[in-house]
């Protein structure tokens, strides 16, 4: 065994000054015996499991390694592992297939899968090795030249290839805490340090905790409960203590004897006696006055330090011990109380009203602050007030005012203070008011701190005063559309063409004029042919045509006097020695009955009104067809027709 040890000393030292020397490194890691020693098990592990990774390549079984010494059992692991490796490559299986196996195995299975994968591509171009004469020992790359495979580089002979120790030459992906071991054409990482107990290695070469509760080989018996620790675990009582018990590790409750396990749980004075559960504390016979307590043998009474109290009986206050009692020695602002025995604050603002601050007294411990009411800050002599400008903090979101002792907020034209904060300048919706339908004639809109109407798109225009709507006249304006033969009429917010025609047996009075005013009148009076009876004994002797433009009414109140047909009749007259009088009536046109009409006398002659007595709703047109009659005392001498186009404007202006 020394020789052993010997030789495998001088196999590590030789290995790494050869590395060292390659990589232009100083030999560090074979510096001191520990690391010596560590060096060559690695090395010798290194190389016991290489000769049984060859074995398995070259044999292609494992049965001639029989014997149980520690290197043999290194050789037949990994001489098994890459058989089975080999069998995955065979059956065209993945070589990182998931195995039941340690992670050493696992990886020299994988290592052995991959090399086979190379051997295979191998056999496709030994065709080229004739090409060098079967002089390559593994690959003929042309031109008489050998190469190797990957893991392999070319001896100095040309034809031969040796194997890199990809550990030695630190080209390994190895982690942290796991060593790497060379293999014939590859490397293996293996996990220095064990995972220990209550952990399992996972295919990742990392420790994972075992759940002994959910894989069921915890030791927790029926009353107990199962709780996973990280590499271990705990059992918990299902069923818990009352206070006064401790749980036993049958989980069985057992009474805690606290007058033991507990110091003095009892005053001095006091015996302490164990109940189930609980404990009572029993005053002992020998009683002390105020400020004594029994000594500890509880055989007779001493004095009380109740200065040493931790409770601090003065209360932070001086403390002067008596027999039998004590005194305290209070500070500035403080009162001894004989009875109680502390010391008390002295209220100043009780015992000096008035005196002390201007405005508000606020006792505090030992001493007093004074402060202000709302709209005052305390002065610089900490006792009177100032008065505060809340202004200049700008609470107020338009115009404030500074007053003694507060302030007041103002708002713009347009606006109004907020009910709800006194602070806020809200904007007015002047169209909302109660009056807003008032303020416009037509439509009202509100803008921020003011508002503006309109009117209709056609036919009216906005009046100086901004809220009115007035009529445009396109009969002055010259922007209606009537031909010459044609009068214009004007109406509320647009215009009539109008053009009347006496009948047969009239004929008109005047000329057709380009514009008709409200109170012009368009007349046909009778003229019969000679010998024409039938026109001769026709009553009506006159055929009229006006025009009036009404607005829709939104309040009818009254009823409106709208046309006005005067007679040259006197009342209760005579003419020429008869009796005249004149009748009114309406034959057509009177929609919804909206139009009725009176006689009364003006100015001393008969007088015919028509009005409005109902609301109509426009746009809406009709001719009003009135009937003037004039009686004698003979019976009915003549009748007049008086037609009255009604033109209803849409809207109220």
């Amino acid at each position: 065994a020394n020789v052993t040890f010997i030789i495998m000393i001088s196999i590590c030292i030789a290995h790494y000054t050869a590395a060292n020397i390659s990589l232009n490194k100083s030999p560090v890691l074979c510096l001191g015996r520990i690391v010596r020693e560590q060096c060559c098990v690695s090395v010798q592990e290194d190389n016991m499991c290489s000769a049984g990774i060859n074995m398995a390549k070259i044999e292609g079984a494992c049965d001639s390694l029989f014997s149980s010494t520690c290197d043999t059992k290194t050789k037949k692991m990994c001489c098994n592992c890459c058989l089975v490796g080999k069998s995955l490559q065979e059956k065209g299986l993945p070589c990182d297939h998931k195995l039941s196996v340690s992670y050493q195995c696992g990886l020299v299975s994988r290592a052995c899968c991959v090399d086979g994968a190379h051997d295979n591509q191998t056999d496709t171009t030994r065709t080229n090795e004739y090409q060098c004469n079967g002089l390559c020992a593994q690959l003929c790359v042309g031109n008489n030249s050998c190469g190797c495979f990957k893991g392999y580089q070319l001896k100095p002979d040309g034809k031969s290839c040796d194997d890199i120790n990809e550990c030695l030459l630190g080209s390994s992906n190895c982690r942290g805490g796991e060593r790497c071991i060379n293999t014939e054409g590859s490397f293996r990482c293996q996990r220095e340090v064990s995972c220990g107990t209550g952990y399992e290695l996972t295919d990742t070469n990392d420790c994972e905790d075992i759940n002994e509760c959910e894989a069921g080989i915890h030791n927790c018996g029926p009353e107990f409960e199962c709780q996973n620790t990280q590499g271990s675990f705990r059992c918990l009582p299902k069923v818990k203590c009352a206070a006064g018990f401790i749980q036993d590790a049958l989980g069985n409750c057992i009474d805690i004897n606290e007058c033991v396990s507990q110091s003095s749980p009892c005053h001095r004075g006091h015996l302490c006696i164990n109940t189930v559960g609980s404990y009572t504390c029993q005053r002992n016979s020998v009683n002390c006055g105020r400020g004594y307590h029994l000594n500890e043998e509880g055989t007779r009474c001493i004095d009380i330090d109740e200065c040493k109290n931790p409770e601090k009986v003065c209360g932070g206050h001086g403390c002067i011990n008596l027999v039998g009692s004590y005194r305290c020695e209070c500070e500035s602002g403080y009162v001894f109380n004989s009875i109680s025995r502390t010391c008390e604050d002295i209220d100043e603002c009780r015992h000096y009203p008035g005196r002390l601050c201007a405005h508000k007294c606020e006792n505090t411990p030992g001493s007093y602050k004074c402060s202000c009411t709302t709209g005052f800050k305390l002065a610089a002599d900490g006792r009177n007030c100032d008065d505060l400008n809340e202004c200049e903090a700008n609470p107020c979101s338009q115009e404030c005012a500074n007053v003694y002792g507060s302030y007041q907020c103002y708002c713009r034209r347009g606006y109004q203070l907020s009910d709800i904060d006194g602070m806020t300048c809200e904007d007015i919706d002047e169209c909302a008011l109660p009056t807003g339908g008032h303020i416009c004639s037509y439509r009202c809109h509100n803008t921020p701190g003011s508002f503006h109407c309109s009117c209709p798109v056609s036919g009216y225009t906005l009046a100086p005063n901004g809220r009115s709507c007035q009529d445009i006249d396109e009969c002055v304006a010259g922007t209606h559309t009537c031909t010459v033969d044609q009068s214009c009429f004007n109406v509320q917010g647009e215009f009539r063409c109008l053009s009347f025609d006496c009948p047969q047996n009239y004929r008109k009075v005047g000329e057709t004029v380009p514009r008709l005013q409200r109170a012009d009148i368009i007349r046909c009076i009778k003229n019969c042919l000679p010998n024409d009876y039938s026109c001769t004994l026709d009553p009506v002797t006159s055929i009229s045509h006006t025009s009036i433009s009404l607005a829709t009414m939104r309040e009818f109140l009254r009823p409106e006097e709208i046309v006005f047909l005067r007679t040259s009749v006197r009342p209760y007259g005579t003419y020429h020695l008869g009796s005249f009088d004149v009748k009114f009536e309406i034959l057509e046109g009177n929609v919804e009955n909206a139009f009725d009409i009176i006689k009364r006398i003006e100015h001393g002659m008969y007088v015919g009104v028509v009005r409005q007595v109902k609301p109509l709703i426009g746009p809406l047109s009709t001719v009003l067809k009135l009937l003037m009659r004039n009686l004698s005392s003979q019976g009915e001498s003549s009748q007049n027709v008086i037609n009255v186009h009604v033109f209803v404007s849409e809207f109220w202006f």
